[in-house]
């Protein structure tokens, strides 16, 4: 999969991001996108900047990838017009962090439904007709950070993100016979829309200190497009773990490397952000 010209190429989460982004670079390596967002507007805006930059959109269907009978239909749709796909990203994902006191079950829920059965309905879906057709391809799934690391706050979003972390590691081998690669992405900072409508249950969003440390990861954060072209780098070189800052990099290295010192960090960091917790619990209670 070093020439993407031609290649039909389905991308997730199209609307905006990461997903927006990659639309762009995979069109001007002249593929030919099927793209999905939940969000239509969103979509419908990336459909019409892929055209005016003279890329190509075969088809872009609004759907919620966590419906699965919504994407077995539209999947049939697809395979019937343009038959099986070259490569295939999942890139759609939402956020929702918080302590395990705080999250209640439709946290866990909806989170799990979207990041890790989202890209499964879409596995499910769109690889076995790519696998029939012979011709190999690749696959990309978007993991996170949160999928290497124990972040603090993040057990529901890392739970969804360690299995996709899971699901690609066996993937990569069982696709290989096929001729499909597989990549992992694991983002760290990425400016992208998320950042503002992250949900963080139980922390009062307007609290001075979560907004210095929204404004902290911002400033840190690297631009979608660079996400996007180590993507497509990614594919382009059959690369299995793709980075998208050098930070994410050497702090895996160093979690192989120096297990105990990582246990020591994450213990600091989850003390330091339980102190701003119950800061917040604080005030809630006297308003």
């Amino acid at each position: 999969m070093k020439d993407l010209t031609g290649r039909k190429c389905l991308i997730t989460g199209a609307a905006s991001g990461i997903g927006r982004a990659t639309a762009l670079a995979a069109a001007r390596k002249g593929a030919h996108l099927v793209l999905t967002d939940i969000a239509e507007d969103g979509l419908n805006e990336t459909v019409r900047l892929v055209e005016t930059g003279g890329g190509h959109v075969s088809v872009a269907q609004a759907l919620d990838v966590s419906d699965y009978e919504a994407v077995a239909a539209w999947a049939d749709r697809v395979h019937a017009e343009y038959g099986a796909l070259d490569v295939v990203m999942n890139i759609a994902g939402i956020a929702t962090w918080g302590t395990v006191e705080n999250l209640g079950h439709r946290h866990w829920r909806s989170v799990i439904d979207v990041n890790l059965m989202g890209p499964i309905h879409i596995i499910e879906n769109f690889l076995p007709p790519m696998v029939r057709a012979g011709r190999g391809g690749h696959l990309v799934n978007v993991s996170s950070a949160a999928g290497l690391f124990g972040l603090p706050w993040h057990a529901a979003y890392s739970a969804s993100k360690f299995g996709v972390r899971g699901m690609s590691e066996v993937l990569r081998f069982d696709l290989e016979r096929h001729g499909i690669g597989v990549s992992l992405v694991v983002p760290g900072a990425v400016r992208t829309p998320l950042v503002n409508t992250v949900q963080i249950v139980g922390v009062d969003r307007g609290d001075p200190r979560v907004r210095r440390l929204t404004g902290l990861f911002e400033g840190h954060a690297v631009a979608p497009e660079r996400a996007a072209d180590r993507i497509i780098a990614g594919i382009e070189h059959n690369r299995y773990l793709v980075h998208t800052s050098l930070d994410i990099r050497l702090a895996y290295w160093f979690t192989r490397k120096f297990a105990l010192p990582y246990e020591i960090v994450m213990r600091i960091a989850n003390r330091r952000f339980s102190k701003l917790l119950a800061t917040s619990d604080t005030l809630s209670a006297t308003r």
